[in-house]
Order: C-alpha cells, then sequence, then structure tokens
C-alpha cells in the first residue's frame, strides 16, 4: 500500500517554532530599538509589523486590523504621542492590546497624563528577554 500523504499542511520555513504567530504592530521612531525590538520578537515567533510612525502604524493598522493582536509603541513621537495613536488604532482594531516603551518612568509618564487603564508600560533600555515577557503577558491579558 502506497504511504498516504498526512493531510496537515507542510509548515513554511518561516513559520515559528513556538506557534504564537500572532501579529503585532511595532511603532517606533528610533532605528536602532525598532529593528533590535522587530529581531527579538520575530526569532520568539511574532509576526511583526513595522512603522516608523504614527501615520505608518494608522495605515498598517487599516490593512492589517483583523490580525493585529498587540500595539508596542513608543510613547513620545513626532505627530501623535503613542496613547493617542492606541486610542486610533483601538478604534480600527477594537480587540487589540497596547504595550507602551518609554524612556521614561512610571512616575514621569503618569505626570505627563499618559498612563490610562490598561496600559502597559516596558521601560527603555530593556532587555530582549523582558520584551519578550513582557510581550507574552499584554497578549495574554
Amino acid at each position: 500500500a502506497a504511504l498516504e500523504a498526512p493531510d496537515v499542511e507542510p509548515r513554511p520555513v518561516s513559520q515559528p517554532r513556538q506557534g504564537h504567530n500572532e501579529t503585532i504592530l511595532l511603532v517606533e521612531d528610533e532605528p536602532a530599538v525598532r529593528s533590535l525590538a522587530r529581531r527579538v520578537l520575530v526569532r520568539a515567533g511574532y509576526r511583526v509589523l513595522e512603522a516608523s510612525t504614527p501615520s505608518d502604524a494608522l495605515r498598517l493598522a487599516e490593512l492589517h486590523a483583523p490580525e493585529i493582536r498587540l500595539v508596542l509603541s513608543d510613547v513620545v513621537m513626532p505627530e501623535m504621542s503613542g496613547p493617542a495613536l492606541a486610542e486610533r488604532i483601538g478604534q480600527l482594531v477594537p480587540a487589540t492590546r497596547v504595550l507602551f516603551i518609554s524612556g521614561y518612568t512610571d512616575d514621569e509618564v503618569i505626570g505627563r497624563g499618559l498612563a490610562s487603564p490598561g496600559m502597559q508600560l516596558l521601560q527603555k533600555p530593556f532587555s530582549a528577554q523582558q520584551l519578550v515577557e513582557r510581550v507574552r503577558a499584554a497578549l495574554q491579558g
């Protein structure tokens, strides 16, 4: 008897081993921070949509709304603050989670009125492990 091919689709090589495969919209205007975060997240098995400005991020959010599970955004950027951007993206992708990256301490962020309920903050500088742990925690809610 001929061996039957399993009806499981072969997984493309680019697929992550852990199989999270959740999509993260990364918004960061500092190229070094953005590329580091992207590399770390891709290696951890996430799909990353990368934006260097809030307007790029909004365009990506419109294109990929159904897939985006998490917005990972800097708090302070030209054009628009991270929280203002998250609010706009939240209108396009109501179920998305948000994790902010900031060089400010929690106290400074709260002082600037940027803290909102459900807002999670990852402080710069962060390690690859901290980034992955915080992203996973944000996705699990």
